[in-house]
């Protein structure tokens, strides 16, 4: 047997270790690291700081330094809760405070300080209940110093040390001078599962009311003195070049400062949005064309159909493989197809950035810290030191905000009028110009025994490589991991299996998508089990089941969600279900969608969602992440399709690249399996099922598999048409 085993995290932790990175530090930076973390934070070192992630100041007020981005999952609320858990806080006076940019922040499963891959909580379980541990131990030895008692006999909750003997009690804050001056635990003593108090519990989350009240401050809201804005006229097509521009007749317009080229087109400068947006329109510029500027989405769709002829790098290679297919009853043979997508967060891209001569400032709504200073670095030629990032909140990531773009475009832009600039990307410019979820092909066969069980499976999967571009040393012998996650690792029980992959340049950027290689290869893997299934009348639960007998946390999700979605029992007429089961993010995740077929349209009327996430640390974020990955996958199910023509994005905004809307919503339920195990991705996991488990209601109810995204029905209807009830 021979496997392509290592992991992306894995292949990071090894780099980072490698390169003698954080991952080979203690937990707890040195006392001059730390220094400069906490100053950098412009706080007084006489604070009680014994980590660079936790600060309690003399009124009790405890400040968790979050070190990851807060997009909507919730981070400023479960990463304080590991620390408040272990030291024993008052949850009412936990405060948040953003990270800058500093090695000691980097995510210890990426090695860098970046937020994704559904890490925030997992690369963080360890260190930041350590933070919390080590300060409540050091409170208590104060505490038992002041009083003259053994620190064994203190006891602690919401922020108060107790000695039961006498009675006396102090606060956190009372305490903090005293703490501060004692040394700080190398191995702090972890509670029990048994003992938590907070973790576990469905806390408020902690940013909910600066964004109820309008005081949570996004990218887009931030003002500087003297601020201008700008916005990019930007190449009609790919790999285009600006040959010539005449802003003649732009310069004339109210409020505008400056037109000038940069690396990514022209940029219009003025004193607002609108006075740039109108001058931007005004502006006429040229651009040089690519050779294959007929780059169309029929022509991608060719060259990958022509690319999944090829060998490909064999990337799982189980039993007798291929050849395996020759001996099997029945053969059953499939194409399936996905289209490109973008990312269309709410907030579209946005950046303030102000660079001096000695120093640059930014401001970013970025999931990346490390990148935009790097970017910064070489924009500006100053050192890293002279570079300071100010994260705010996240109108959506999805992986979009990984990208560094929208921040040298600032960078640059300030640099050359000399005074802050905010840059604003419009939704058309947001859709036209993104880093696209890649399109995909997949030619698949599989092979069935006598009693129509799977023997054989083969899947060439051909698609473009994020990290080609970004980071080409992680692609080795052919193999992008991100483009074969959710298809290499298929968990069912079949003897011979054959995948692999074909890399192929598509013309077409493409970047981090909301669950990466697991968006199309779940609804590829899941779908085409399912048409097995149908093709020899086999419940399609019941086969998953027989399949999945020796994984037990499939297992277990399957079972939950076909139990609470009540497979088996009769539903409303013209009503179907489907099922999908998946494993992303070292989370187990099974859906079921109830769906009917409405005026020549899918409606889905219920989802019911099962997860295997671990320990959870907040039921209601476990829940509210997975409705937000089931509207965004199911939106991607239905309607999400960007088309290239002339080498260039034919959408433009939402009247053409649709979300799903509210009246379109279905009635999610969430069923957590409870578990012991430590924390896994819960931001991503819920969006792989989705378009599967619709995908073969659909099937159920017409008898024709769904072999494409996004699921159009009149192609499907017109080849078998809707069963009757």
């Amino acid at each position: 047997m021979s496997t392509h085993e290592t992991s992306r995290r894995d292949f990071i932790r090894v780099s980072a270790i490698a390169g003698g990175g954080l991952l080979l530090g203690l937990h707890v930076p040195s006392r001059s690291r730390l220094t400069r973390a906490i100053e950098s934070l412009g706080e007084r070192s006489e604070r009680f700081a014994p980590n660079a992630w936790l600060r309690i100041g003399d009124d009790g007020i405890v400040t968790v330094i979050v070190d990851r981005s807060e997009m909507g999952q919730g981070v400023d609320t479960a990463l304080p809760m590991l620390i408040a858990e272990e030291l024993d806080a008052d949850w009412s006076r936990v405060r948040v405070e953003h990270a800058p940019v500093d090695p000691v922040y980097a995510n210890r499963l990426f090695g860098m300080q970046a937020t994704g891959g559904s890490t925030s909580v997992r690369s963080s379980w360890q260190h930041f209940r350590e933070a919390g541990a080590a300060a409540r131990e050091m409170l208590v030895a104060a505490a038992a110093t002041q009083w003259a008692v053994d620190p064994s006999t203190c006891s602690t909750a919401k922020g108060v040390v107790r000695h039961e003997g006498s009675g006396r009690s102090s606060t956190y804050g009372e305490l903090a001078s005293r703490a501060a001056a004692l040394p700080v635990p190398k191995t702090p003593r972890l509670k029990s599962p048994n003992d938590f108090r907070l973790i576990g519990s469905r806390a408020k989350r902690l940013d909910v009311p600066a964004k109820v009240t309008g005081t949570a401050i996004y990218g887009i809201d931030v003002v500087r003195p003297g601020m201008f804005v700008a916005v990019v006229a930007r190449p009609p097509a790919f790999g285009a070049k600006l040959d010539a521009f005449d802003a003649s007749r732009a310069m004339t317009m109210p409020g505008v400062r400056h037109i000038i080229p940069i690396a990514s087109g022209v940029a219009v400068v003025a004193n607002g949005y609108w006075a740039a947006t109108k001058a931007r329109r005004a502006l006429q510029a040229t651009w040089d064309p690519r050779p294959d500027e007929q780059l169309s989405s029929a022509s991608i769709a060719a060259r990958m159909r022509d690319a999944a002829q090829t060998a490909g790098a064999v990337v799982r290679h189980e039993g007798e493989g291929r050849t395996a297919l020759d001996r099997a009853a029945r053969r059953i043979d499939a194409e399936y197809v996905v289209p490109f997508l973008a990312h269309a967060t709410m907030e579209p891209m946005n950046c303030v950035a102000d660079v001096r001569a000695d120093r640059c400032e930014i401001w970013a709504p970025t999931q990346y810290q490390e990148g935009c200073r790097t970017v910064a670095a070489q924009l500006t030629n100053l050192p890293p030191s002279a570079i300071t990032v100010h994260t705010t909140y996240l109108g959506g990531g999805f992986g979009r905000r990984f990208e560094s773009d929208f921040v040298s475009d600032a960078v640059e832009i300030s640099k050359r009028v000399g005074a802050p600039v905010k840059v604003i990307f419009s939704r058309e410019d947001d859709i036209q110009h993104d880093f696209y979820r890649t399109a995909a092909y997949n030619k698949l066969s599989a092979g069935l025994d006598a009693d129509g069980w799977p023997v054989a499976w083969t899947n060439t999967v051909v698609s473009a490589s994020t990290f080609q571009r970004a980071m080409p040393g992680m692609v080795k012998n052919g193999v992008d991991e991100d483009c074969v996650e959710g298809a290499a690792n298929l968990p069912y029980a079949i003897p011979n299996i054959d995948v692999a992959l074909v890399l192929q340049d598509l013309g077409v950027p493409v970047g981090f998508w909301r669950s990466v290689g697991n968006s199309q290869n779940a609804f590829v893997t899941e779908c085409f089990v399912d048409e097995l299934a149908a093709a020899t009348g086999k419940d399609p639960v019941e086969f998953r089941r027989r399949l999945l007998a020796n994984k037990p946390r499939h297992l277990g999700v399957l079972d939950l969600a076909a139990e609470k979605a009540g497979w088996g029992r009769p539903l409303p007429k013209g009503h179907y279900r489907g099922v999908a089961v998946h494993s992303s993010f070292d989370s187990f995740v099974a859906e079921v969608a109830e769906i009917s077929i409405e005026r020549g349209a899918v409606r889905v009327h219920r989802v019911v969602a099962a997860v295997d996430c671990g320990q959870v640390v907040n039921p209601s974020i476990v829940e509210a992440q997975i409705e937000g990955a089931i509207v965004y996958g199911l939106t991607a199910a239905l309607m999400g399709e960007i088309t290239i023509e002339r080498g260039g994005v034919k959408q433009s905004n939402f009247h053409d690249y649709r979300m799903l809307r509210m009246s379109e919503m279905p009635k999610v339920e969430t069923y957590i399996v409870p578990s012991t195990e430590a924390p896994t991705g819960v931001g991503e996991p819920g969006t792989p099922p989705i378009a599967p488990a619709v995908a073969n209601a659909v099937r159920a109810a017409t008898g024709v598999p769904v072999r494409s995204l996004p699921i159009k029905l009149a192609s499907i209807t017109q080849a078998g048409g809707p069963r009757k009830s």
